[in-house]
Parts: C-alpha cells; sequence; structure tokens
C-alpha cells in the first residue's frame, strides 16, 4: 500500500511539474480563470473553405456549401511549396463557413467572436447578417453575436477574405514589390467569448483612448518597490445600474498572494466605467530578459452580495525601460551591460506559410531565446501566443506597424494607419515582454506630419513611464523622436538614443543579391561557415568596413543594441528567390551561423531559462571536402580541442581584455587532413579517430562535444523537434519531425542524394505532398522534415521514413512513435461537418505501409547485406586497393 502511495504521489507531482513546465497561451488576450462566470471556446474547427468567389450569396444560411473542403484554422489557404518566393503563393478571395449549434449554458450570455486575425480585406457574416468589415491583416477582428444566435438550432459564421493588393490600408504594398508576403486566410486562432450581462471589455472592440479592458502600467520600479498601476473597464449591459467591487490579486509563481487591491465603482444601465487602482510592491522580482519572472495578475468583478461576475487573469512582469541617451540603455534602473542584440522575424514557416499555431509560435520563441537573442523586432503585430512567449522566455519585443517602403497620399491610408498604431498598443501594451513601439511605416518616405501623429497617438494610448517609441534616423519627423533606429555613428546627436533596427545583409547589388550572409542550408559546409564569419567579424573588415557582431559590440553606450536580419529563411513577394540569410533555415533547422550566436550568450545558467549556460560547438563535418582549419564555437573561457585519441592537443583561451563580441570564433588552423583520417581508418582505429572540444570555465571543463567522420549510411533515425512541447490533439496542432541519414554511431551523413518517403499511422496526418516537395522529400545536408498535424483525439503517433527506390545496400528505414497530449480548450463546432472532413479520426496510409513480417524481412537483407560489405572491403584491402593513393 505504501509504495502504490508513493507511486500516485509521484505521479501527481510529475504531472505538475509537465504542467508548469508547458507553455501557456491567452486568449483573446488574457487567461481563463475559472468560477468567474467567463468563458472561452475555441472555433478553429470545422470551417467549410473555397479558394476563389462564389456566385451567389455564400453568406446566406441556407448557401450549398457541401462541396466545399472541410478544414480547421489556423489556416493559410495553401501548403506551399518549398520555395514559394516570387508571388507564388495564392492572392485573392477566398471563403470559410462554420456550422454550430450553441450550448443552452450559454443562453444569456453576452457573446463575442474573437478573430486574432484574417488577412486581408475581411467581411463577417452571422446568420446571413455583416456584422463587420475590416481592412487589415495583423490586428483582431472582433464582433459582437449575442442577440444574432439562434438556440436549438445550427447557426452560420461565413467569412469572406481577400489577400489581393490594395494600396488603401497597410501594408498598402503590392505584394510584387514586397520583401515578404501575403499569406492568406484566417491564419491565427479564432475564440467564442462568454461572459456575463457585466463584464471587463476587449480594449480593441472598444476603441477607447488609453483604456478599454484592463490597463497594467509601473512607475517607481526598482529593487526596493514598484508601483503597479491598474486600471480597468467594466460595462453593464444587465437591465439594471450596478454597485460593483473590482478586485486585483497579484500571485507569485508558486501562486502565493503578494498583494491585493480594490476599487467600489456604480456603473448605470447601458454604461461602462473604470475601476482605477494601485499596488506598491516592496522588494519586487523584476523582469528582464535574463531573469523573465512573471507574475499572476486575477482581476475579479463582484457584485454587492460578493459574488464573482466576471474575471480573468494577465501574467504581467514589472520592469522599467529608460533609454538615457548618451548614458544609453537602463533596465530596473540599472545601466545595462553590452549591447541588447536581437534579430528580426517574419512570422511564415515553410509549408504552412503564416498559419502558426500556437505551439510553433513558441518554439521559433524558445529557438532564438536558445541562440542568445534578447530582443525581436516584429515588423508587423504578432500572434499574441508569440508575446507570451517572449514574455516567459525573456525575449524584448519591438512591436512595428505594417508598412515597408510604401506611402498613400490618400486620407484613408493615413487614418488606417493611425487605427493600427492605436489598436497596435492596445492589443500588446500589458506585456513585459514590450520593449518600444515603432509607429512609423519603415523604410518609408512619408510627410513628417504623419511622424508627428504617430507620437502623439503613442503618448495618448500610453500615457505612463517606460514607454517610447522610435524613429528611423533621417527619416521625416525624426527630431520629434528621443530614440531613433539605424544609426550613422558619425552623426550622432546628443540628445538621442539608438538602436540598429537592421544589420549583417551583404548584396551586391538588389537585382542580383549575391552575398556571403545569404546562404541556404543544403549550400554545404564552407558556405554555411562563411556566413557565420560574416555575421561575426569578416575577412575583409579592415578594408570594406560593414556592421556585423564585432563592430556593434564596440560602438558607444549610446546605441543600445541591434537585430540583424534575419531569424529565418522566407519567402519573398518581389524576389524569385527566397531570403536565405536566417540563422535556420524555414523549417527551423539550424545553420552552422545559429551556434556562433549561440556562443555569444552568457555562461551563467538561469533558473527561468531552460538551455541557458555553458555551451561548446564544433562547426566541421570531417568530410573529405571540409577545410583543414577546424572553427569551435563557444561561451566558454578557454577551449582544448584534442585530434585523434591520444593524438595531438591544441588550446585557446580568451583575452579577458577584448571590447568586441563577447566569445570570437575560435579557429584552429591547419588541423585536419583527410589522408591522416583515412590512413586511421585503414588502421582499423576509426574509434580513435575523432575530434574533441572542451568548454573550461576557471579551470574546469563545464562541456564538451565530439566529432567523428560520418561512416556508411546505416538507418535513417526520426526525431522530434517540439522544444519540449507536445504535440495537442485539438485538429489544428502542428509539429515537426526530422528525418536524419546517420551512421551506426548516429553521425549525420550530410553528403547524401537520397529522398525519403513519410508515412503515418494513428491520431495525426502529414502536412504537404509531392506538389509541394515535402513527401517525398529530398534530403539536404543529410536531413529531411516533415510537418504532422493532430487529429481531436490524443493517441500514439507513428511516423514511417523510408528511402524511396530502395536498393539491398540502401539504408531501409526508421520509424518514430510518440503520443499526443489532450486538449483541454473546449471546441464548439459541428461534428458532423468533422465527420465528414475524414480529420478527426486515427489515419492510417494503407497505400504505402509494409506488414511488420516485410519489415523485419528487409532488416534481416540488410544485416546480411552489411556482412557482404565487410566481406568486400577485406578483399580490396588484401590486394592493396588504394593503400598509397
Amino acid at each position: 500500500m505504501k509504495k502504490e502511495f508513493l507511486l500516485v504521489f509521484f505521479l501527481f507531482w510529475a504531472v505538475q511539474l509537465f504542467a508548469q513546465n508547458q507553455p501557456r497561451f491567452s486568449t483573446a488576450g488574457f487567461y481563463e480563470l475559472p468560477n468567474t462566470g467567463r468563458e472561452v471556446y475555441s472555433m478553429n474547427l470545422a470551417w467549410r473553405f473555397i479558394k476563389g468567389d462564389v456566385s451567389g450569396t455564400p453568406y446566406a444560411v441556407d448557401f450549398d456549401d457541401s462541396y466545399w473542403e472541410v478544414v480547421s484554422v489556423p489556416h493559410g489557404l495553401e501548403y506551399l511549396p518549398l520555395d514559394a518566393s516570387g508571388c507564388a503563393n495564392y492572392q485573392g478571395v477566398a471563403w470559410y463557413r462554420k456550422r454550430f449549434t450553441p450550448d443552452e449554458r450559454l443562453k444569456g450570455k453576452q457573446l463575442f467572436i474573437h478573430f486574432e486575425a484574417i488577412m486581408g480585406k475581411s467581411e463577417v457574416y452571422v446568420n446571413g447578417k455583416l456584422l463587420k468589415e475590416y481592412y487589415g491583416g495583423y490586428l483582431p477582428v472582433v464582433v459582437d453575436v449575442t442577440n444574432i444566435l439562434k438556440w436549438d438550432e445550427e447557426n452560420i459564421i461565413a467569412v469572406k477574405a481577400d489577400n489581393s493588393d490594395d494600396p488603401l490600408y497597410p501594408v498598402g504594398k503590392a505584394q510584387n514589390m514586397l520583401d515578404f508576403t501575403y499569406f492568406g486566410g484566417i491564419y491565427r486562432d479564432c475564440w467564442l467569448i462568454a461572459h456575463n450581462d457585466v463584464f471587463i471589455t476587449n480594449a480593441n472592440y472598444e476603441d477607447e483612448v488609453a483604456g478599454g479592458g484592463l490597463f497594467v502600467s509601473y512607475a517607481n520600479v526598482s529593487e526596493k518597490s514598484a508601483d503597479i498601476n491598474l486600471k480597468a473597464h467594466v460595462r453593464n449591459n444587465s437591465m439594471k445600474g450596478e454597485n460593483l467591487t473590482v478586485f486585483f490579486e497579484l500571485k507569485g509563481r508558486q501562486g502565493g498572494i503578494v498583494k491585493q487591491a480594490s476599487k467600489k465603482i456604480s456603473v448605470g444601465k447601458g454604461k461602462a466605467s473604470y475601476a482605477i487602482s494601485s499596488m506598491r510592491i516592496n522588494s519586487p522580482r523584476l523582469w528582464s530578459p535574463d531573469d523573465p519572472y512573471l507574475y499572476d495578475l486575477d482581476i475579479m468583478v463582484k457584485d454587492r452580495q460578493g459574488k464573482v461576475i466576471d474575471g480573468y487573469r494577465q501574467r504581467v512582469g514589472i520592469r522599467s525601460i529608460e533609454f538615457k541617451k548618451i548614458d544609453g540603455l537602463w533596465i530596473n534602473g540599472k545601466p545595462y551591460e553590452g549591447k541588447l542584440m536581437g534579430t528580426n522575424r517574419h512570422q511564415d514557416f515553410a509549408v504552412l506559410g503564416n498559419a502558426l499555431p500556437n505551439s510553433m509560435q513558441w518554439r521559433d520563441a524558445k529557438k532564438l531565446r536558445d541562440a542568445g537573442l534578447k530582443v525581436i523586432r516584429t515588423h508587423y503585430v504578432i500572434d499574441p501566443a508569440f508575446m507570451d512567449a517572449c514574455d516567459e522566455l525573456g525575449l524584448f519585443a519591438l512591436v512595428e506597424v505594417p508598412g515597408w517602403q510604401f506611402w498613400n497620399k490618400e486620407p484613408i491610408f493615413g487614418e488606417r494607419v493611425y487605427s493600427d498604431i492605436r489598436n497596435m498598443i492596445r492589443i500588446h501594451r500589458n506585456h513585459a515582454s514590450l520593449f518600444f513601439w515603432e509607429p512609423i511605416l519603415n523604410e518609408t518616405h512619408y510627410p513628417e506630419e504623419f511622424a508627428k501623429k504617430a507620437l502623439e497617438i503613442c503618448e495618448e494610448e500610453y500615457p505612463y513611464p517606460y514607454s517610447i517609441a522610435a524613429c528611423d534616423h533621417g527619416a521625416a519627423g525624426d527630431h520629434y523622436y528621443s530614440l531613433l533606429l539605424r544609426p550613422i555613428e558619425s552623426k550622432l546627436r546628443t540628445d538621442k538614443t539608438y538602436f540598429i533596427r537592421e544589420w549583417g545583409d551583404n548584396v551586391d547589388d538588389w537585382n542580383a543579391q549575391n552575398s556571403d550572409s545569404r546562404v541556404a542550408r543544403g549550400w554545404g559546409e564552407v558556405p554555411m561557415l562563411l556566413q557565420a564569419e560574416h555575421y561575426a567579424k569578416p575577412f575583409y573588415l579592415k578594408d570594406y568596413p560593414i556592421l556585423c557582431y564585432e563592430t556593434i559590440c564596440n560602438k558607444p553606450n549610446q546605441i543600445v543594441g541591434a537585430c540583424f536580419w534575419h531569424s529565418f529563411d522566407h519567402q519573398r513577394g518581389y524576389h524569385a528567390d527566397p531570403f536565405y540569410g536566417g540563422i535556420m533555415d524555414a523549417f527551423r533547422q539550424p545553420k552552422t551561423s545559429y551556434y556562433m550566436f549561440m556562443a555569444q550568450r552568457s555562461p551563467e545558467k538561469s533558473d527561468l531559462i531552460a538551455d541557458s549556460g555553458p555551451m561548446i560547438y564544433i562547426a566541421h563535418e570531417l568530410t573529405p571536402f571540409s577545410p583543414e582549419d577546424v572553427t569551435v564555437y563557444s561561451n566558454c573561457d578557454e577551449v582544448r580541442l584534442t585530434v585523434f585519441k591520444g593524438g595531438k592537443k591544441y588550446s585557446y583561451k580568451k583575452d579577458p581584455s577584448h571590447r568586441g563580441m563577447p566569445s570570437p570564433i575560435i579557429t584552429f588552423e591547419n588541423v585536419f587532413h583527410f589522408m591522416e583520417w583515412k590512413a586511421m581508418a585503414r588502421a582499423g582505429k576509426q574509434d580513435d579517430a575523432y575530434l574533441l572540444a572542451e568548454g573550461l570555465i576557471d579551470g574546469e571543463v563545464v562541456v564538451s562535444h565530439k566529432r567523428y567522420p560520418s561512416g556508411q549510411a546505416d538507418h535513417i533515425s526520426l526525431r522530434l523537434d517540439n522544444e519540449q512541447v507536445p504535440l495537442k490533439a485539438d485538429g489544428s496542432d502542428v509539429v515537426t519531425v526530422i528525418a536524419e541519414i546517420v551512421d551506426k554511431r548516429g553521425m549525420v551523413k550530410r553528403l547524401n542524394n537520397s529522398v525519403i518517403r513519410f508515412e503515418i499511422e494513428g491520431e495525426g496526418r502529414l502536412l504537404g505532398d509531392v506538389s509541394t516537395g515535402n513527401n517525398p522529400c529530398e534530403v539536404t545536408w543529410g536531413t529531411a522534415p516533415v510537418l504532422v498535424q493532430s487529429t481531436t483525439a490524443s493517441g500514439k503517433i507513428k511516423i514511417i521514413a523510408s528511402i524511396q527506390n530502395p536498393g539491398q545496400a540502401r539504408p531501409l528505414e526508421g520509424v518514430l512513435e510518440f503520443e499526443s497530449v489532450p486538449n483541454e480548450q473546449r471546441e464548439i463546432f459541428s461534428q458532423k461537418e468533422w465527420n465528414f472532413s475524414g480529420l478527426s479520426r486515427s489515419f492510417v496510409d494503407t497505400s504505402v505501409n509494409k506488414s511488420d513480417l516485410e519489415r523485419e524481412n528487409e532488416r534481416l537483407r540488410k544485416e546480411l547485406n552489411q556482412l557482404k560489405v565487410k566481406e568486400v572491403e577485406k578483399q580490396q584491402t588484401l590486394f592493396g586497393v588504394g593503400i598509397n593513393d
């Protein structure tokens, strides 16, 4: 009995620990709080969809959509080919329709449908009635459906989405002249929010200057104390006036109450009022990129009897941000040491376009934080889930209004930009990760009055400390701003602070765009090494100085940080080539430069940053074509390199007086000679033929990395690229599976031209096919990725990867089994529609699956073939073939 109790106890705490370590995502801008009368339902499942316009009235209740496809959202109109630049994506009208019957429990509730984003021009109809027309692709579209839904019968939501070019709203520029793409559709989450007649409003819906919803700001922040200012907008849609009390509870990471506050308000029938309060927190744990500590702020509205009638949770981080001219950046009352280094990010992903589920938003942020980056420039209002991830992982976010090299003199264009500025502040103003606003249009010749008005809007919408807006240096109206972007060092003004918004790209011209920074992962070892060197400190720095990590670190304090261009390879509209300058490819597989950036992070371990601490990476593949010099990236004080077991040893120590990048590239010259490795192999000493790099701090080895040359391709190894975030069985979630051609040791066979076919069994389905080049998939630099989407049932998923057209001497296949986890989010959808789609059931691709007997026979044939290879090798050795070659 005691053992059983201990087992149950252990499992309970294991589940709690697992839950704590999983990312949490907001819904429509808040976190649901039980027993408050407010409920959140996902509306992502079972939408009918058709690409192209439709004759008749596709918004009508009785319209026949039976021939339309059934999809789940986030949805991006189509699956894209691996290279989808040059306007390969669809632009135009698409229609969505959703059937659902609301639960009787929701009758009498206030009901809002909240689309996190619909790309382009959109129209939202409910039961045949047009409720909303919206222009823009990056902000919420919210409609009140309280009085239009029908009970005990089916309701119809119809959405027209049009991602075609239109110069009358931002971005405005035609896609064939744009450096990114207008991937279309309902490409972010859709929610139904239900609450009582008295409720905390939604800031984007209410359209109140510096108001609506919940506004959290800070003042007098220090390690000793901090003031939290609280402002909640409460609406009363009941039939009578209400005397209410609004409660605020601040809770620590472990759930204990840190501070409470309350405010009594009276709200008349059909009216709204603000509850304004504050808290002083003694000895607060302050949020920063190196210590991203979050509090839970629970807000509850109680009636005169003390009953909670509405409420939700916000996650907040107490911090201050100040830009002090020549004294640079101050965080939490202290000067920030060094430069705050980050990257730019476009939101598209291979195959999916922009339609990334929340888990993939999180993984993007996690990979960037693991690379040592601390600030992300977003280029438009990003998915709320990405901001949630930035809050928790310690990434500052530079939030930008959508725009690029385009201004329209038509007044409606400017008015819509101003509206976007207001709403981007309203949706992201409470995030700890907010660094500063970029309200001006990127690289655009706009009139000076626009720059002045944009700044005024920022100050109106956030009239509290620690909020700042930035403008391009040298742009019209930049004198209004205290923070300027992309400085020219010789013309720095003493009354300004500067941030470098883009660096690292280096093209010969803007047509051919040849560059040593733009390197596709499949181009191999030497090009990727050159890209990493270019970002760090290129060899031509003295003769042709450019902005790189080294030169940025040597700039004065007045230049506080920089975002390099760009984190991921991404598709573009105006150019035929994708942008290949990312430190990861479009599937988020790292290039060599990723590890160079990782080496710049601090070697100190953080309890809130999982993969922080010392690192070391040998950037050498030991192939016949690899360079003689061996490059190592590490953030340790000292690095030792051993060549062969018991062989030569080399060492490197950092120069403590170096003022440049924290960890210069370490190059051990003239170390690798293929003929020496060949001699070791011929002597049967393959186990002794390796490179071993060891990182030392204070004389102690704290991390190491060992590399062997890859041998004969032995099998396909499969792994989940999920950053420990499991696949959720919600019908929309997606995870990447990476297939690698490996030898018996597990070393990846980089030089390989195989083609891999993927199969799937269980509760998942493969995304992409022959048309996208994703299944079967050509092996690129030793790997082949595939995307797996969940069904609505949690359970086992088996992925089988096999070589297309296998022969007896080729690796046969690899198998990966994993499980999706249950979806705890409530869903509203038509089960009949979802069943019709076939996406709700376990999926088995029986056309290509092999039986267990077939697989066992192939395994035996493979073992027999390996014996034959050894026999051939022995015979070649006896006859002396190649000994003196």
